[in-house]
């Protein structure tokens, strides 16, 4: 099912965390260490992560996933926000752990790759 972030926002009940730069999705890509992502994620996936810091943008931008869903809650420092923002890349949050969370996107129709 072709989902775009807009559309995954509002099924899952999303809280943006900057601007919304609506790209299409085509997986997830689960994992809090930055080199994973680097080396696993492909063009499209969404990442879910606790992490917040700023290098989680600069691994995103590499790999060009369509946004980051940061989980349990915790809280985005603003230059990680200022970061996203100029490369056009949406952030989320939700106070859903990590697992509840890949339960709620493979519900949507979003499946890892």
């Amino acid at each position: 099912m072709a989902v775009d972030v807009e559309t995954l926002m509002k099924k899952l009940g999303l809280d943006p965390l900057n601007g919304l730069h609506n790209k299409e999705i085509k997986g997830i890509f689960i994992s809090d260490m930055v080199s994973d992502v680097m080396n696993g994620a492909t063009p499209g996936n969404v990442w879910v992560t606790v992490q917040t810091h700023k290098n989680i943008i600069a691994a995103a931008n590499l790999v060009d996933v369509s946004a980051i869903i940061v989980t349990r809650g915790k809280t985005v420092p603003k230059e990680t926000l200022d970061i996203a923002e100029r490369v056009e890349m949406t952030l989320f949050s939700t106070p859903l752990e990590t697992y509840d969370l890949a339960v709620a996107l493979s519900r949507a129709g979003i499946g890892v790759n």
